[in-house]
């Protein structure tokens, strides 16, 4: 890899280790600390991915008007000026208004970061996108760790802890991205709202939303481990540091595991609708354990299963999307399945808080576990009504 994408690897895993202190313990944070019920706590989140994705359209255009560059030094400041803000600052209004803030910069930051990864190595093709990718997860594995190490001694820290990632981070883009030169008819566009399409093709078009039914609902199942999960775990007497450690085991798996992953797919899954039935099975199995768990072993179980699946439907329902798009409409299909997965982050909280408040736990896990039903028929009925089936080409497990 360039030396250029090596600063832009290196920035996004500070960048995620950053925010990677704070995210798995908000809902705990807003519960335990701020006093609210899990429903107010699911329409926060609500409201930071929100955010982000006002944050993603605005952070597109910045970047087509003013740079990369520039338009990443703008969502640090806004993120790094939130997150110290927080540190002082965490009474309920403030808290509320500063995750907005957090949000919004962390949404402006992150299709630049992507755009110019493409731009500096444009003939690594996906590999460039897939090590952003992994340097995610390895930020993910790095910041749930030191945050719930953090907040076991005080939580207040958490606070300080992210806003100097931040300083980090702009400091590496600051004096690192500043050179580099980026193409912007090279982006892709991250949302719908983004762009003005005619449908052309409306039978594929329909395929899609059809296939996304069930991709909304497993990320509204898998945002729950960032929030009712989270206090339920509390609720069982697990620790902050356990709890942060399994979302190491998440990132460290997806990091590590990818190869035979992969090795698994090219051997056993010929049909990407295989490799998106057995990924919804094992959601499902993993919903199972979760509601048998008790003790921080059988978390870890779980969350080891939630990730073998979540290897396979991620990367197959983009492949999916881009084997239907019509020619030069690839960027629209994609930017279509990227509003959906924000959307189960949007809707899951907050439906989840509402489940667990009225029925309890339980409620949750099994009421999931039944509603991945659904996946199962979306997925088998997308393409039933198109001339030619959607067929398998190779995968990776990112």
């Amino acid at each position: 890899m360039p030396k250029a994408l090596w600063l832009l690897v290196i920035g996004m895993v500070i960048n995620v280790t950053g925010a990677s202190f704070l995210w798995p313990l908000n809902t705990i944070f807003i519960h335990q600390e701020l006093g609210k019920s899990l429903s107010v706590a699911g329409l926060v989140l609500m409201l930071n991915a929100g955010a982000g994705v006002i944050g993603n359209l605005i952070g597109g255009r910045l970047f087509d008007w003013i740079g990369g560059y520039k338009t990443i030094l703008l969502g640090i400041t806004i993120t790094m000026v939130s997150a110290f803000t927080l540190a002082f600052y965490h009474s309920w209004i403030y808290y509320v208004v500063l995750m907005v803030g957090l949000g919004f910069g962390s949404g402006i930051t992150f299709p630049s970061m992507y755009a110019m990864a493409g731009s500096v190595w444009p003939e690594g093709g996906r590999k460039a996108f897939n090590s952003i990718y992994v340097a995610q997860n390895l930020g993910v594995a790095v910041g749930a760790a030191l945050g719930g190490l953090v907040a076991s001694i005080r939580f207040d820290y958490v606070f300080f802890a992210n806003g100097f990632m931040y300083i980090i981070f702009f400091m590496i883009a600051f004096f690192g991205f500043k050179n580099m030169k980026v193409d912007p008819s090279e982006t892709m566009q991250t949302s719908i709202l983004e762009q003005g399409v005619v449908i052309e093709n409306k039978a594929k078009f329909k395929a899609l939303l059809i296939l996304c039914v069930g991709f909304i609902i497993c990320w509204m199942a898998y945002v729950q481990w960032q929030t009712t999960i989270s206090v339920h775990t509390q609720s069982l007497g697990i620790s902050l540091t356990e709890y942060s450690l399994i979302w190491t085991v998440n990132g460290a798996l997806i990091v590590l595991g990818q190869p035979l992953i992969s090795a698994l797919i090219k051997k056993w899954f010929h049909t990407l609708k295989g490799q998106i039935y057995f990924g919804l099975a094992v959601f499902m199995v993993s919903f199972f354990v979760l509601a048998q768990a008790e003790v921080f072993m059988v978390f870890v179980v779980a969350m080891i299963i939630l990730t073998i699946g979540e290897m396979f439907i991620w990367p197959a329902v983009p492949t999916i999307a881009h084997q239907l798009a019509p020619k030069g409409k690839a960027g629209f299909y994609q930017g279509v399945v990227n509003s959906v997965a924000t959307g189960g982050r949007m809707i899951g909280p907050l439906l989840g808080g509402i489940v667990v408040d009225l029925f309890g736990m339980q409620a949750l896990f099994y009421g999931l576990m039944m509603i991945f039903m659904i996946g199962f028929v979306s997925t088998y009925l997308y393409d039933r009504h198109l001339q030619a089936p959607v067929t398998q080409k190779e995968v990776n497990a990112s």
